[in-house]
């Protein structure tokens, strides 16, 4: 409890190998369901609502402030864990897009998957084993395909 937040945060992110740390940070909920940042500054014990949660306490890491021009990161594992956060945060609703961005978002998803497009490996339907948005419709899918394709 004595320990301080940059503590747990310097573990996070050498266990990541992250060296552009300024985005990154370790969120947690109240039992209310609110969440907070957990702040470097302050010892375990000063955030009261994550004390009041637990044990066990779970903290969740995120983007805390998302790049400008994400072309200027430096690093391959900060734009992997960029790609990997706005990935999860569409799942999830969190960052809602229009249908032909969540088109062009899923298919370098795939292409970051599967690959270049080969028609003997990729058959009708292999995009439907993915999730993109919440209530995906095979409309997306045919389309994330269709740019696959071209990609």
């Amino acid at each position: 409890k004595s320990t301080k937040g940059s503590v747990v945060l310097g573990y996070v992110f050498r266990h990541l190998n992250l060296v552009e740390i300024d985005y990154f940070g370790l969120r947690y909920c109240d039992r209310s369901h609110q969440t907070y940042w957990l702040d470097p500054a302050k010892t375990l014990a000063e955030h009261k609502d994550l004390i009041n949660t637990g044990p066990p306490y779970t903290l969740y890491f995120g983007i805390k402030f998302y790049a400008e021009d994400p072309c200027k990161l430096k690093e391959e594992i900060t734009r992997y864990q960029f790609f990997l956060q706005v990935k999860q945060d569409v799942l999830q609703g969190r960052l809602p897009c229009p249908i032909n961005t969540a088109a062009q978002l899923g298919a370098y998803v795939i292409q970051s998957e599967l690959g270049d497009y080969d028609p003997y490996k990729h058959t009708a339907g292999y995009v439907s084993e993915y999730r993109f948005v919440p209530d995906q419709k095979e409309e997306l899918e045919d389309a994330i395909e269709q740019i696959h394709k071209t990609l």
